[in-house]
């Protein structure tokens, strides 16, 4: 039986993702003063008395608003209702009952599903303010007086939670399910092909760059096993980078990366490649992870039959430092090849986590070394005594030499190459590490 699902809710800047965060016991969620910083849901698990469920921070509801992006905020936490089992409604004792709490609370009321009124900003200890007793005027039931900030309240708020949560059942297995982050520089469509592959508005989509700002967890189950997908925020050059969101949005996507094992760069085939996505490759090939490009938007190019070609030899190109990442052409918007990229993810995972024996790789490295002798220096050669793996994601080889300068780059390289051509590693780059030993 999966988690349950708590929902956290309310209009903006009640301090909703200070208390998701409290909850859950970490940084997830972004927290800024300036209302309207959480867009998408995002998920997190909290545990409570031995009960684990699944609880939703949502963007701040503005029932009458007309804006584009508050009007698919709204329908982020409409669709984070409809898949709770118990809602907290989060207020603000220092604003007092306002008539945007009013409308949310009748907007609650009508999904029928228990309600916890979460009376946020109680922060002086002792009695409640006397403010607090204007929301028993919401007709919610007894409000819980709650600090986000400091901690106070949250237990008798979680107490009332699980009053309403179903029995304790088996909590899902996570085994087996591979992460997934999908990255890339602003609009090239990483929200659309997360909503695409889930079947449902996981996260806001919309033309305007940096809509999405934190990096948003979608669980998907399909015939090629589990995945749980990581949409982040579309990572920009530093210089361009000046709203102080959008940098925690950065250090959210860095993040979502070292969590991933496998890591989506989506480039938009319309504009091209661009120097910007260098970099993004970069930071998922220093952390070691197995990388796929996707190159999205496929469907809006003019093709003809070798199009698809000497687009794919212009990116292995560009994309030289990482020759080892496959390149898919995909399109988020109609589906194109979407069950190719999931065989791609799996396949790549399953590299990055290859072991390989060591008689097996010495006797690779002997074949090596006989077809292209190792280099020399002075009248002194390079003697490789063997070569081992010592560990996984990524595959890294520890070689033992006589002398650690004679090593050059390029015949790392070249026995890379000879490992690759006879065990693959498709999809996952591969690290020497380098140890000097005599002889004798």
């Amino acid at each position: 039986m999966s988690k349950p699902v708590v929902a956290i809710v309310g209009r903006p800047n009640t301090g909703k993702s200070t208390l998701f965060n409290k909850l859950i016991g970490k940084r997830l969620s972004i927290v800024d003063d300036s209302p309207g910083v959480t867009r998408d849901r995002i998920f997190g698990d909290c545990e409570w008395l031995n009960r684990h469920f699944l609880l939703v921070d949502t963007g701040g509801i503005e029932p009458q608003s007309d804006d584009i992006i508050l009007k698919q905020m709204r329908r982020q936490a409409q669709l984070a209702i409809e898949s709770a089992e118990v809602i907290i409604l989060v207020t603000d004792v220092r604003s007092g009952v306002v008539a945007t709490d009013a409308d949310v609370a009748a907007m609650l009321q009508k999904s029928g599903k228990p309600i916890v009124l979460c009376v946020n900003k109680c922060d002086t200890i002792g009695e409640a303010p006397l403010a607090f007793y204007e929301f028993y005027n919401l007709g919610l039931g007894d409000p819980i007086a709650v600090s986000a900030v400091h901690g106070h309240g949250t237990g008798d708020l979680l107490d009332a939670v699980l009053e309403h949560l179903p029995d304790a059942g088996e909590q899902e297995e996570e085994d087996g399910v591979i992460s997934v982050a999908v990255i890339g520089k602003p609009n090239v469509g990483k929200s659309s092909l997360v909503n695409a592959i889930s079947g449902e508005e996981r996260t806001i989509v919309s033309d305007i760059a940096g809509t999405t700002r934190d990096a948003t967890d979608t669980m998907i189950e399909n015939q090629f096993g589990r995945f749980l997908l990581i949409d982040t925020a579309g990572l920009r050059r530093k210089s361009k980078v000046e709203d102080q969101l959008e940098k925690y949005s950065v250090i959210r996507a860095k993040m979502a990366i070292e969590r991933a094992d496998v890591c989506v760069i989506m480039i938009d085939a319309v504009e091209g490649f661009t120097e910007q996505d260098s970099k993004v490759a970069g930071l998922a090939h220093e952390q070691g992870k197995a990388c796929i490009i996707a190159v999205n938007k496929w469907d809006a190019v003019e093709k003809d039959g070798r199009t698809m070609d000497s687009y794919r030899k212009k990116l292995m190109n560009d994309f030289s430092f990482m020759s080892y990442a496959p390149i898919i052409f995909i399109s988020a918007k109609t589906g194109q090849r979407l069950d190719r990229l999931f065989e791609l993810i799996r396949f790549c995972d399953e590299q990055n986590a290859m072991r390989i024996s060591t008689g097996k790789l010495n006797d690779v490295l002997a074949a090596a070394t006989t077809r292209v002798q190792p280099p020399t220096d002075k009248g002194r050669r390079l003697k490789i005594y063997y070569i081992t793996q010592a560990s996984t994601r990524p595959p890294t080889f520890v070689c033992f030499v006589n002398r650690a300068d004679l090593f050059h780059y390029s015949y790392q390289r070249y026995i890379e190459n000879q490992i690759r051509e006879v065990f693959g590693l498709e999809g996952t780059p591969v690290r020497f590490v380098i140890r000097e030993r005599d002889s004798k």
